[in-house]
C-alpha cells in the first residue's frame, strides 16, 4: 500500500515537473520594503524551496528538504508580520527590525526542515548524518556552513511562521559564512543562482534561488514598511529521480 501511494505521489511529481512551473526570482537588495503583517505568506512562498530526492526503481523518497532562505526582503516581513502578532510599541519595532536586518550583513541563514529515509541519519548535527550540506552558486562557489543549529522542538511561533515545520520533520537553521576567509563573497556579486546543496551516497538535492537580473526587490520603497505590497509567487517544488 506505501509503495503505491509513493508511487502515485512521485508519478504527480513528475508530471508536474514536466509541465513547467514559474519560479520566483529573487533580490539580495537592501533597503526599505512596504509590508504588512497579512503579506508574509507570500513573502514566505517567494524564499521557499522545496526538492524531493526519489530512488525511481525502489519507490523511495531519500530525501524532502524544504528550505527559507532568511534574507534582508524575508526578515522585513517577518519582524512586520511578528509585530502585529506580539503588538510590539513603534520603539520595539524599530530596534527588532534593526537588530534583525543587522544580522543577513553577518551571515547567509536557512531555516530548513527535512524528512525522508532514516530519521537518525537526517540529523545534520552528527558526524553519521546521510547529508553533507553546502552553500553554492552558478559561479563555481561551494561553501561550508559555519553553524548548524537542530530545533529539536519547533515552539509555536516557528511552526506558526514556517508551516512545513511538522512534527514528521526535523528542523535546522544552517548558517553560512557571507565570504571567505581571502574575503570574497560566498554568493558571487555576478551569480546568476545561488542554492543549498545536500549530498550524500544516495544522491544529491539542490534548492536553488535564480537572482533577479535588474531592478529593486519586489516592495522595495523608501517610505514607511508597513505600507501593503505583497509579492506573491509559488516556491520552486522540483523532484530528483535516482534511478
Amino acid at each position: 500500500m506505501e509503495r503505491t501511494l509513493l508511487g502515485a505521489t512521485l508519478a504527480v511529481s513528475l508530471l508536474v515537473g514536466a509541465s513547467g512551473c514559474v519560479t520566483p526570482r529573487v533580490s539580495l537588495a537592501e533597503g526599505p520594503r512596504e509590508y504588512v503583517a497579512t503579506d508574509y505568506e507570500s513573502v514566505l512562498r517567494k524564499w521557499t524551496r522545496t526538492e524531493d530526492l526519489f530512488a525511481v526503481s525502489e519507490l523511495e523518497n531519500y530525501l524532502t528538504a524544504t528550505a527559507t532562505f532568511e534574507s534582508w526582503d524575508f526578515r522585513w516581513a517577518y519582524v512586520v508580520r511578528y509585530v502585529q502578532d506580539y503588538r510590539l510599541t513603534i520603539d520595539q519595532r524599530k530596534k527588532l527590525l534593526e537588530r534583525t536586518l543587522e544580522e543577513t550583513r553577518q551571515r547567509h541563514q536557512f531555516f530548513v526542515a527535512l524528512y525522508g529515509g532514516e530519521r537518525r541519519f537526517n540529523d545534520l548535527t552528527k558526524p553519521d548524518s546521510a547529508w553533507i550540506v553546502r552553500l553554492i552558486d552558478d559561479t563555481g562557489n561551494e561553501t561550508a556552513p559555519e553553524e548548524i543549529i537542530a530545533i529539536t522542538k519547533p515552539n509555536a511561533l516557528e511552526r506558526t511562521y514556517f508551516p512545513y515545520s511538522t512534527v514528521h520533520r526535523q528542523a535546522f537553521r544552517i548558517r553560512f559564512p557571507r565570504s571567505t576567509p581571502e574575503g570574497r563573497p560566498t554568493i558571487s556579486p555576478q551569480a546568476k543562482w545561488f542554492g543549498v546543496r545536500f549530498a550524500g551516497a544516495q544522491g544529491n538535492s539542490e534548492l536553488v534561488w535564480t537572482i533577479e537580473e535588474t531592478g529593486p526587490t519586489d516592495g522595495a520603497s523608501a517610505s514607511d514598511p508597513a505600507s501593503p505590497n505583497a509579492p506573491a509567487a509559488d516556491p520552486r517544488s522540483t523532484t530528483t529521480a535516482v534511478r
